[in-house]
Order: structure tokens, then C-alpha cells, then sequence
């Protein structure tokens, strides 16, 4: 391929075949164009416009203060930075939960105004009806079980799920429902890794962990939580491959230094 030649463009299908070919799916989080388009440079196979911009963007301490418009807004942005990625997106609490023919509007708004492939929708058999009925009317969704963060009210904590065996057994059904209903792929998340390999071997379709352990057929991290721009946030599933919260420290006091001695700007910084 040349480098001007366009980078294959990644599919529900060419996901989908992952889990036959047996080659790892790679995905990350991004709110922003740039973010994106780093991402989409470097090769992700999925990005995802997680509901998780409630924390990490907006400041809040859950993921429900989010609005569709919100989602909406962000996902366009990112949108514009994508050549390669999957482009997922993450329908928000109370947009597809109250009825299914919210569901559908709520999902194909999504879809026509951000040019998204895919949306995804936390729970099992509360919403197979929705996802059956969207899926039916060519919309592509990924599922996602085990922890839901949309559902913290009733859990009331971000604890492991599936540690007894009476939700074990609903996540591997609720799994194979999903399936049935026509997701494209699962995410797993904060479950035990022996449970997510038992839904990942029980399924056709791909799952994608986050603090699901190594056997799940991909793995998904929030950007900001992987490149450290949190330095207070460290849960026990995410590595962090860099500290960009020191790194930003660092270069926005030699900015402010450079300022207040007069060194920025210089000659060749200037008109």
C-alpha cells in the first residue's frame, strides 16, 4: 500500500471475523478530534465515545449526567479524526431504557448526525426487545455486560461483578441473548477472568474486556486512564503506559517560567 493509498476501514464484519481469525481487538475511548486522529494513526481497531466523558471530560462522578446531544456533539467531533477505526458510540441513561420506540429514534438520531458504525447499549435481557428491534432496522450494536456503570444506583459500587454463581450464570445467559438478538460484539467488564473466558468460549461473537483478564477476544481502556492524565484515578485493570499528568506539569511550568523571564516569545516567535 502507498502511503497516500487509504487504510482499510474497519467493519462490524472485519471485527466480527476477529474472533475466527484469532487476532486481538485493540480499542480505546477519544472525546476529541485530535485524540482521534492520533488513534486512528496509530492503528486501534475501535474507538469508542464512551458515556465515560461524564467523568473524564465533564467532571462528573458517574456516567448518567450525560445527554444524547452531549454524545452527539462529542462523537462528530471524533468522528472527523477517523480513517481507519471502528467508530462506536454509547447511547446515554434513559436513552434507549423507556420504551422501544425511543430506542430507535434515540439510536438512529445518533447514527444519521455523527456518522457512527455502531452504538453501544449496557445490559442483558432488560433490553433484548431493543436491541432486536434496532439491530432489525440495520443498526449495528455492541453489548456490554458485567459491571454497567449506568446501573451504579443499584449496585451502589464499582466492585467485581459475577463473583457469585447466580450472576454468573445471568451474565454467560444474558450473553448468549445478546447474541441471539443480533449484537455484533459484547464488552466485559470487572468481571472474573475465569467467567469472562467461559462467555468469551459460550458466544460467536467477539467480547472485549475491561478488567476482564487476557482470554476475552479484545481489550478496551479509556484513553486518559492509560496515557495517566488522572494521576488520582488507579484501578487495579488499567496499566499505564505513560504519566502525562507530569509531563503536562512540567512543560506548562517551563511555559509559564518562559513567560515571566521574557523568553517566549523569541525572535523567531515573532512578526
Amino acid at each position: 500500500m502507498t502511503a497516500d493509498a487509504a487504510p482499510r476501514k474497519q467493519t462490524t464484519l472485519s471485527i466480527r471475523e476477529r474472533k475466527q481469525s484469532g487476532e486481538k481487538i485493540a480499542a480505546l475511548t477519544a472525546y476529541d478530534y485530535t485524540t482521534a486522529a492520533l488513534l486512528d494513526e496509530s492503528g486501534i481497531d475501535v474507538i469508542l465515545v464512551g458515556d465515560s466523558l461524564s467523568n473524564v471530560f465533564q467532571g462528573n462522578e458517574t456516567t448518567l449526567p450525560v445527554t444524547v446531544d452531549e454524545m452527539i456533539y462529542h462523537t462528530k467531533a471524533v468522528q472527523k479524526g477517523i480513517r481507519r477505526s471502528l467508530l462506536v458510540t454509547d447511547m446515554p441513561f434513559l436513552s434507549y431504557q423507556v420504551t422501544v420506540e425511543d430506542a430507535v429514534r434515540n439510536c438512529g438520531r445518533v447514527m444519521k448526525e455523527t456518522r457512527a458504525d455502531a452504538v453501544k447499549l449496557e445490559g442483558g435481557s432488560a433490553i433484548i426487545e431493543v436491541v432486536q428491534r434496532v439491530t432489525e432496522i440495520g443498526i449495528p450494536v455492541m453489548g456490554h455486560l458485567g459491571l454497567t456503570p449506568q446501573s451504579i444506583n443499584v449496585f451502589g459500587t464499582y466492585k467485581v461483578r459475577g463473583t457469585q454463581p447466580e450472576e454468573q450464570q445471568k451474565i454467560i445467559e444474558d450473553a448468549k441473548c445478546l447474541e441471539d438478538a443480533g449484537v455484533f460484539s459484547i464488552v466485559l467488564e470487572k468481571i472474573p477472568t475465569s467467567l469472562a473466558r467461559e462467555v468469551t468460549e459460550s458466544v460467536s461473537v467477539p467480547t472485549i474486556g475491561i478488567g476482564a483478564g487476557p482470554h476475552c477476544d479484545g481489550q478496551i481502556l479509556v484513553v486518559n486512564d492509560m496515557l495517566g492524565l488522572n494521576e488520582h484515578f488507579r484501578p487495579r485493570f488499567v496499566r499505564r503506559y505513560a504519566e502525562l499528568n507530569r509531563s503536562i506539569r512540567d512543560y506548562v511550568k517551563l511555559y509559564i517560567d518562559d513567560v515571566k523571564q521574557v523568553r517566549f516569545p523569541g525572535k523567531n516567535e515573532s512578526y
